[in-house]
């Protein structure tokens, strides 16, 4: 990686995983300006897993697992702060059930409902009646 100040090479100084966040925390330093500095690996599944369901298939998107945990705690004093952590809480068990590249859409969207019904009720119920297919 490049120095962020001067464009130098930089070499690790410190690293540590953080499992909650399937991510690295890296301490660089820069060996031309000696400058330190923080850096975070995340894992880029864009390119790595697709979406199957009924009609087509599409790479996986973090964003919109984000965007439709967070339409769901509008309600919620901090929505983007609990989206944000939840999002991570699904990732985390969908990469889990993963043993191929692909994932089927329903079992995102019932990971999705059953770690916002542990959460929050009334956002679980939200999101269960714009993603889940419910048979009465």
């Amino acid at each position: 990686m490049q120095c962020i100040y001067c464009g130098g090479d930089t070499s690790v100084t410190n690293s540590r995983p953080q499992k909650r966040t399937n991510s690295v925390w890296r301490r660089r330093e820069c060996e031309d300006c000696h400058t330190i500095f923080t850096s975070g690996e995340h894992l880029d599944l864009t390119g790595s897993i697709v979406v199957r369901s009924a009609s087509h298939v599409e790479p996986f998107s973090r964003d919109k697992l984000f965007l439709s945990i967070h339409d769901s705690l509008k309600h919620r004093e901090d929505p983007l702060g609990d989206a944000t952590a939840l999002t991570d809480t699904v990732l985390k068990q969908v990469l889990t059930i993963i043993t191929k590249p692909e994932v089927e859409k329903p079992d995102i969207s019932r990971i999705c409902h059953e770690t916002l019904q542990n959460f929050d009720t009334a956002a679980a119920t939200h999101y269960a009646a714009f993603h889940l297919k419910i048979r009465f």
